[in-house]
């Protein structure tokens, strides 16, 4: 990965909007949301503007402010990886759709511990991050890892720190995976985490930052984040019993079997999939838009935007950068059953 792609994706949430907005010549249109897939949105962002769209000016501050955001109409989009539930949607007068799939992926760092060489099963994460193993040479970890030396340090825990859409698919896992993490933490955006030694970060881009920072560390990132960063990345144990390493193809795999029509607003965790090639954290990112907009001109735009995105050209922007594009089956359900019901007459 070159220089100016990992200089790209460091860039603090507070940077974020400034990353993509120039408002030059165009039209703006403003969202607001998910750190998880910024990256990519700021590389279709650039490519539409160069095509003679609209100027996107999108803030990565996580998905519960774009939910917040979007509900309180100061934004033209909003952007979730936590997916709003039909019954909230209908309250707030929204539509909802996924954009991009991508893998939520647990990093550390570990001296002499390279990218891909440590192995954890969902059971034993869960256990890490809830504060029941606490040393890195564990037992459990140990008997998952006989050829690696690992240290007798203890473990910190690095989380989100803000309402976050990547905890939500995170902890979704860890509650399908542990019946005691599900009594016990839970899942959603913001959860109570039990780890006696943890730290917090804002964004994506904020947990990237202590994990690369901090000796002993373990956290949980999207994919771009740490394959960008050069993070050590860890193999994961899948619901068919393998082991795998996250790449596009593997998150591909997890959505391959999901009917997102079969679900009010699309809605789906796309965790735990079945499958012998699928990453067992995969998750999708959300877009919200009203569906009685006030500013119709700029949803119009909104929309041209995505459309863009969904095209061969977008799709290899998001490969380029480790996301899994959605399926054409999929863009076209979206197309004639989402963004029909918005209101731009």
């Amino acid at each position: 990965m070159n220089l100016s792609k990992r200089i790209f994706l460091s860039c603090s949430a507070v940077l974020a909007s400034f990353c993509i907005a120039n408002v030059a010549n165009s039209a703006e249109i403003t969202g607001a949301g998910a750190s998880f897939p910024y990256p990519v949105y700021a590389k279709w962002a650039d490519a539409f503007k160069s095509s003679g769209g609209a100027t996107l000016n999108y803030q990565s501050i996580g998905s519960s402010g774009g939910i917040k955001q979007i509900k309180a109409r100061t934004v033209d989009f909003g952007a979730s990886d936590a997916p709003m539930t039909g019954d909230e949607l209908a309250a707030s007068g929204l539509v909802q759709f996924p954009a991009i799939i991508g893998g939520v992926v647990p990093v550390v760092n570990l001296d002499g511990v390279k990218p891909g060489q440590l192995k954890l099963t969902g059971d034993v994460l869960a256990d890490i991050f809830q504060g029941k193993i606490l040393v890195w040479s564990d037992k459990k970890i140990a008997a998952l890892n006989p050829s690696l030396k690992l240290p007798t340090s203890a473990i910190t825990v690095v989380h989100r720190s803000d309402g976050s859409g990547t905890t939500a698919i995170f902890t979704d896992y860890l509650a399908k995976v542990s019946p005691d993490w599900k009594s016990a933490v839970g899942s959603g955006a913001a959860v109570k985490w039990l780890a006696p030694s943890e730290v917090g970060g804002k964004g994506n881009e904020g947990v990237a930052a202590n994990v690369t920072r901090l000796k002993g560390t373990i956290g949980y990132v999207e994919w771009a984040y740490a394959d960008s960063n050069n993070m050590t990345y860890v193999q994961m144990k899948n619901a068919a019993g393998k082991f795998i390493e996250p790449d596009d193809i593997n998150f591909a795999a997890a959505a391959r079997s999901t009917d997102w029509s079969k679900v009010p607003g699309m809605g789906i965790y796309l965790t735990n999939a079945p499958g012998a090639d699928a990453w067992p954290i995969t998750g999708a990112s959300f877009i919200l838009i009203p569906k009685n907009p006030e500013n119709k001109a700029n949803i119009t735009q909104v929309l041209k935007f995505f459309e863009f995105s969904f095209t061969p050209a977008g799709d290899k922007m998001a490969l380029e950068l480790d996301y899994s594009p959605m399926p054409d089956n999929v863009v076209s359900f979206i197309k004639k059953n989402v963004w029909t019901q918005i209101n731009l007459k």
